[in-house]
């Protein structure tokens, strides 16, 4: 399996899922079980097969965590020195040249993505358009809405 890039919080954040798959999730549904082969018949009983559906989807997101984990390269943006470079784990400022907006994102990997704490993929569109670039340059995005021109304001490593 390909190194999977993440930055240390995403890392956190899927140690924590884990934990909690196999913690919390995993014996609930166990138990779940438990209670509906008591039941008697397993030929109709809903309620085993909802349980044995949620115990496979709890074992296969667990061998995924586990498996990014293990493939993991954890990336620390404070020590990147990059130069000044967009790459993994830095923080942009950018600017939309045809409307003027100006946003702040992190590239982070793909499990951390959420635009709603502008954090965006490294396999997004503009995060590829970006990667390499220096504050001062213009790129063309080609986003879902269409061609954008942006200019790169800033580049951080926070």
């Amino acid at each position: 399996m390909a190194t999977v890039p993440m930055t240390k919080q995403g890392a956190e954040m899927l140690k924590a899922e884990l934990h909690r798959l196999k913690t919390i999730e995993r014996p609930s549904v166990i138990q779940a079980i438990k209670e509906a082969r008591e039941k008697g018949d397993l030929s109709e009983n809903a309620e085993y097969d909802a349980a044995k559906e949620r115990q496979g989807f709890i074992e296969g997101r667990i061998m995924e965590v586990e498996g990014k984990l293990s493939a993991a390269q954890i990336i620390d943006p404070t020590t990147l020195d990059a130069d000044g470079r967009v790459v993994f784990a830095s923080t942009v400022e950018i600017e939309d040249l045809e409307s003027g907006d100006k946003k702040t994102y992190q590239i982070v990997g793909d499990d951390e993505a959420d635009i709603k704490v502008h954090k965006i993929s490294v396999s997004s569109p503009i995060a590829r358009a970006l990667i390499g670039k220096y504050a001062g340059d213009t790129v063309h995005v080609l986003a879902p809405g269409g061609e954008r021109e942006v200019e790169i304001i800033d580049v951080r490593y926070e």
